[in-house]
């Protein structure tokens, strides 16, 4: 199983969009995808139809009880699809796990690779807390959306700096799959300016693929539903399943499913 965290400690930039969209495409590929929503807000379950009072377990009894995984997954709509969702109740875990000596890798110990999936896609907080550094503890590689804004790139110099440190204190296999710029109007000078600065800076870690500002990619979860379902033909839609295309072709191939 390859196990994906899509992170950054800045909101708003489109990590859960992002989470959501690539998960669904993968599956419609045929991987066989896990969805881990980390996220106190519970915005990765709610926008793949999983609302709050459907959610009886959560990735806090699996980080704070340590419960079975495949106890709390729960199987989407979508085909190829599950859910570890996430409840309000995660927003107490950082507090409740800063004793235990394990605190960092209560996620990593819950996804062994024997669970059945090709990958896991790990939706983050907003923050570079202890949620996100279970996260990054059991991630292979990092996936980065970066909203094109000026703010955006000194939220990336400190998220790369986090993730040197896990590296060499939690997890030295921990890569960085790629950057997805996110939010992209080319309408505005200052989209093209920080797009060109983020790829000078980091070459071929940028993908090709941006995702553009979509107004079907912000009605969708008001559906439950992803974006590449409720509009496949809109333009935020076909950019994530190039997205997920150009991904693909990052991985592995001995790794990729049958």
């Amino acid at each position: 199983m390859i196990r994906i965290a899509i992170a950054n400690q800045k909101g708003g930039v489109g990590k859960t969009t992002t989470a959501i969209n690539v998960a669904t495409a993968l599956a419609a590929t045929g991987w066989k995808t896990l969805l881990v929503d980390l996220d106190p807000q519970g915005n990765a379950s709610t926008g793949i139809g999983v609302y709050a009072a459907d959610r009886e377990r959560s990735s806090y009894d699996v980080l704070v009880d340590r419960m079975p995984i495949m106890d709390a997954v729960m199987t989407s709509r979508i085909p190829n699809l599950d859910l570890l969702p996430a409840t309000q109740d995660l927003s107490g875990a950082e507090v409740e796990l800063v004793g235990e000596e394990d605190r960092a890798y209560r996620l990593s110990q819950a996804l062994r690779p024997d669970l059945g999936y090709d990958v896991c896609l790990i939706d983050c907080p907003p923050s570079l807390g202890l949620l996100t550094l279970n996260a990054l503890c059991g991630a292979d590689t990092l996936l980065v959306p970066l909203q094109c804004e000026f703010f955006a790139l000194e939220g990336l110099s400190q998220l790369l700096q986090t993730v040197e440190r896990v590296q060499q204190r939690f997890n030295s296999d921990l890569g960085i799959i790629g950057i997805a710029l996110t939010m992209f109007d080319r309408r505005n000078r200052l989209t093209e300016q920080v797009s060109e600065d983020v790829r000078s800076c980091l070459g071929n870690l940028v993908f090709e693929t941006t995702i553009p500002r979509n107004v079907r990619l912000s009605e969708a979860p008001s559906h439950g539903v992803p974006a590449l379902i409720y509009d496949h033909t809109c333009a935020g839609s076909r950019a994530y399943m190039a997205l997920a295309r150009e991904l693909l072709s990052r991985l592995p191939e001995k790794r990729k499913a049958a």
